[in-house]
């Protein structure tokens, strides 16, 4: 085909098609003020602090916030219990948060978790006494 062949007025079963139009009409979903949203509504945080999951939820509606996105907002009535952490699942989570709180030097479980710039407790790395009710103290070896 030449460029000289193609005639626009001639050809009616040329469409202009745009790939990335949506093919289904895009629902919208209210948004509202802060502290605005009707009652049974809440966002994940709310949920998981009445002790459910957002488990198959759709987001119903959004609420505006002070950042860049909105929280969504989830049906109460809707939202299923949480699962129980199984023993696995507690055994696992204590092991690793021993891993964080734990010093390599002294062998203390600190309370919270040690700096990672660091890797070890203030006490070891610069002599600054730790206050004896921030940690566990480690496990002495048994006198037989």
């Amino acid at each position: 085909m030449r460029a000289g062949d193609f005639d626009p007025q001639e050809n009616d079963d040329l469409v202009d098609v745009d790939p990335y139009a949506p093919t289904e009409p895009e629902l919208t979903i209210p948004v509202y003020k802060r502290n605005q949203a009707p009652e049974g509504l809440a966002t994940k945080r709310q949920l998981r602090a009445m002790g459910l999951s957002i488990r198959g939820l759709e987001v119903v509606a959004e609420v505006e916030t002070l950042g860049p996105k909105n929280g969504f907002l989830y049906e109460i009535a809707k939202a299923k219990p949480v699962r129980p952490m199984t023993l696995a699942q507690e055994y696992a989570l204590d092991k690793a948060m021993a891993a964080r709180q734990t010093c390599p030097e002294c062998g203390r479980r600190y309370y919270g978790c040690l700096r990672t710039s660091l890797g070890i407790c203030l006490e070891c790395h610069d002599g600054t006494p730790a206050h004896p009710s921030s940690y566990i103290p480690p496990a002495s070896p048994k006198a037989a």
